[in-house]
């Protein structure tokens, strides 16, 4: 064990890393319904490596949790501030049901079993997982009237010794309820359900796990062969291509080769044409005209995508099949608009579809044709794989900037907190990458990367942090204030969770679930929900929640306090 002990004060992250690595492998530990998950895991891990006395900067928590946070923010914002409405006065109140049930809770257990005002806040503080209440409960207490200083010194303690005791449970309980528990009792699949409120807000278009692809694609090729009374014998390419949207003939294979389409060849008897285009556009349009057939083994075509930002006056609120008109007046081959990016969300394309300014536009063809209309309509959209770090570097430090504010409510000092900020500065900096394409680049794998690494990393240091003393405690000081923080852990996210379902119609599986971790702070239950949902469909209940339950339950330490210590 010395040698561990030793390893370990040498190179306290080769703990952190064991910690991460077993607590994801048994946390793919799977009994029936249930799996603990990869953060659960990690946390249980950590406690039982931090009994070797792992030291560990605090610094690195704060700053992995402020990346994880700002990852959760960036993907967000677009449906963020998009999903703001009215139905916000739910959520909003599902917070105060959470924080209200919670401060009962904890007056309660105070009353019950005896508690003096520090333990007590101690206990809200880990079983609520709100660490301001440390500050605020020691602030108040120190500002008692009629209390020894040696009195007020054991409560402050024993506000430290109760969150130590109650914070594990006080994590790991959010990530049991809003993972397994509440799910297993409505019965919901939470990847499915995800999946389903993804699509809702993706105006129905199906969602995709990693891995699947949709086979029926918008744009296709199909061969056809000219029948000698087809009116298109002795029509030229640009003849047969003007005049239709999205569908052209980009190949022409003549006695069994290949020959070069350009302006001068004309359609010939028992010519095999290639058609590229969108389904229907071929069936109605050619289907009448020729034969299907199949082309020769190791025939090609190759096109390429490309997004274009639409920033040309000239096309800005003119429909598609104008802009096609105008752009592509003098070609004889097909540039195809496959998609149209708006606010970070895909748009259903039609002819009359009319383009907006900064409109994400998606060109499908070889790289001559599309380099040919190109400047035509806009300037081309970065690579999708570069990270913008400038304004991922100003994102992080305004988060950071924001999270040093503090001002006082009712006498009460509140801080924001840099967990809060980074989410906020997240939060804009993703809506303004789907208004502005051209800015804030963070691409979707580094944006997983650092919300999943960030938030791993910080649950990892938080059970190597925690562990040794909530043992030690939990020695000295029985199991009763365990147990009395699994109640408050459990009881306002069963209050709340049926409260928010079936009185404030908060009826979307995901946004309920979201509303439990968020009421409650619960940082590694969100996490977990996410992990399970796949997708970023939590984060707009989640985010409205934490911010509300950030205040109150700051706010709840002097409450503790001076209702306790009047008893």
């Amino acid at each position: 064990m010395n040698i561990i002990e030793n390893l370990f004060a040498v190179s306290p992250y080769i703990a952190l890393f064991i910690t991460l690595a077993l607590g994801y492998l048994i946390g793919k530990i799977t009994i029936g319904r249930f799996v603990l998950g990869g953060i659960a895991g990690t946390l249980l891990m950590g406690v039982l490596i931090g009994q070797f006395g792992v030291q560990i900067d605090p610094g690195v928590k704060t700053i992995f949790f402020a990346l994880f946070i700002y990852a959760v923010g960036y993907q967000g914002g677009p449906q963020f501030f998009s999903a703001l409405n009215f139905k916000t006065i739910n959520v909003l109140l599902s917070a105060v049901v959470m924080t209200v049930t919670g401060l009962l809770c904890v007056l309660a257990a105070a009353m019950i079993f005896d508690l003096d005002s520090g333990t007590a806040a101690g206990l809200a503080a880990g079983g609520l997982t709100q660490s301001a209440i440390i500050g605020t409960a020691g602030d108040a207490i120190s500002q008692l009237g009629n209390v020894t200083e040696e009195a007020k010194q054991l409560m402050q303690t024993n506000v430290a010794v109760g969150y130590a005791v109650t914070y594990i449970f006080g994590s790991l309980g959010p990530i049991l309820m809003v993972s397994w528990l509440i799910p297993s009792f409505m019965k919901w699949d939470i990847r499915e359900e995800a999946i389903k409120l993804a699509e809702q807000q993706s105006s129905g278009k199906p969602e995709l796990a990693p891995g699947e692809f949709n086979a029926l694609t918008d744009l296709v090729s199909r061969a056809y062969k000219i029948d000698a009374d087809s009116d298109l014998i002795g029509q030229d390419i640009q003849q047969v291509n003007r005049g239709l949207f999205d569908i052209a003939i980009e190949m022409v294979s003549r006695n069994g080769e290949s020959i070069e389409v350009d302006k001068s060849v004309k359609l010939q008897a028992e010519d095999v044409v290639v058609i590229t285009g969108r389904r229907e556009a071929i069936a109605g349009h050619v289907g009448s005209n020729a034969n299907e057939v199949n082309l020769p083994a190791g025939s090609s075509l190759i096109e390429e995508n490309r997004q274009l930002v639409a920033k040309d006056a000239k096309l800005i609120g003119k429909s598609l099949a104008e802009i096609k008109a105008s752009v592509n007046r003098d070609t004889f081959r097909g540039v195809y608009v496959t998609d149209v990016i708006r606010g970070g969300r895909s748009q259903v394309i039609t002819p009359e579809f009319v383009v907006h300014k900064d409109d994400i536009i998606q060109l499908t063809g070889t790289a001559k044709d599309i380099n040919r209309v190109q400047n035509s309509i806009g300037k081309r959209l970065g690579s999708v794989f570069a990270t913008d770090y400038v304004l991922f570097g100003l994102g992080m430090v305004a988060g950071l900037l924001i999270g040093l504010i503090n001002f006082e409510i009712a006498g009460i000092p509140v801080t924001i907190g840099s967990g809060a900020g980074c989410l906020i500065s997240g939060l804009f900096v993703g809506w303004l990458r789907s208004r502005k394409p051209q800015m804030a680049s963070l691409p979707l794998g580094a944006s997983n990367f650092l919300r999943d690494f960030g938030l791993a990393v910080f649950v990892g240091v938080v059970g190597l942090q925690a562990g040794p003393q909530a043992i030690d405690t939990i020695k000295e000081h029985g199991l009763t204030l365990l147990f009395l923080g699994v109640g408050v852990t459990i009881i306002p996210q069963i209050i709340s969770f049926f409260i928010s379902y079936y009185v404030l119609n908060i009826k979307n599986p995901i946004e309920a679930l979201a509303c439990v971790a968020g009421g409650r702070s619960a940082n590694p239950g969100f996490a977990a929900l996410l992990e399970k949902a796949g997708n970023a469909t939590p984060v707009f209940a989640f985010t409205v929640t934490y911010a509300i339950a950030n205040v109150l339950l700051t706010l709840w330490g002097p409450i503790i306090v001076g209702i306790i210590s009047t008893q």
